[in-house]
């Protein structure tokens, strides 16, 4: 199965890195606490987070919005531990849930027991995602009425030159990362199924992209059935 294959590679990847993930990865994924402050959830809200890897972002998260309600992701039971022992040690079990899932086909009812989010996050995970359309359109599925889907990661680097382009893009490779160039197009098609494009940045000479999409209100069906039939 896809989903065993990618379970064990990221296990294989991070069964050491996980110990020194953060402090090595500060340096050049941009953009993280900016999603973070961006998000505003409302009062009551469940925001997701897939491939939630330490669960860095949702901690921090969980701090700048107090009263929203957070749940993580992540396909690598290795992540997941480290993830775990940081909620643990930062005392916000009861208000962080995480889960072993796959980004491509995760349920949030059978995961957490809730039917939607409001909000969902993808930060640097797309680019290590090899179905990354399917993972974002199961995205845009759970969101609930009015919700948005926040999404950082690497860009083009469109502005930064040819041979550092190259370059950054041959380094990438080695952790099985692939920038998502055509991020844009994907979710300007998704406009067409009841969503809209609000935001889209890329910072640092397009080293970095940021997205914001909107899941439009619907009337007269549950959370996720909409978008299930288009």
């Amino acid at each position: 199965m896809k989903e065993a294959a990618a379970s064990v590679l990221m296990d294989r990847m991070y069964r050491h890195q996980r110990h020194v993930y953060d402090f090595t990865r500060k340096y050049y994924l941009f953009g993280r606490d900016r999603l973070i402050e961006g998000l505003a959830p409302p009062r009551g809200a469940r925001v997701l987070e897939v491939g939630c890897g330490t669960a860095r972002n949702l901690v921090l998260a969980a701090r700048a919005w107090p009263a929203a309600q957070f749940y993580g992701i992540d396909i690598s039971s290795e992540m997941l531990m480290t993830a775990r022992h940081r909620v643990q040690r930062t005392g916000l079990s009861q208000r962080i849930e995480l889960s072993l899932g796959d980004a491509t086909r995760f349920d949030p009812a059978l995961l957490f027991g809730v039917p939607s989010f409001s909000r969902i996050v993808f930060s640097y995970s797309l680019s290590m995602i090899p179905e990354w359309r399917a993972a974002v359109r199961q995205a845009v599925l759970w969101l609930a009425p009015d919700g948005e889907l926040h999404i950082v990661d690497f860009g083009g680097q469109e502005r930064l030159g040819p041979l550092l382009r190259s370059g950054l893009r041959r380094w990438l490779r080695q952790f099985h990362v692939t920038p998502r160039d055509a991020l844009e197009s994907e979710l300007r098609h998704l406009e067409g199924e009841g969503g809209r494009l609000s935001r889209l940045e890329r910072p640092y000479g397009g080293y970095a992209q940021y997205a914001v999409f909107g899941r439009a209100a619907t009337h007269g069906a549950p959370d996720g059935e909409a978008l299930a039939m288009s």
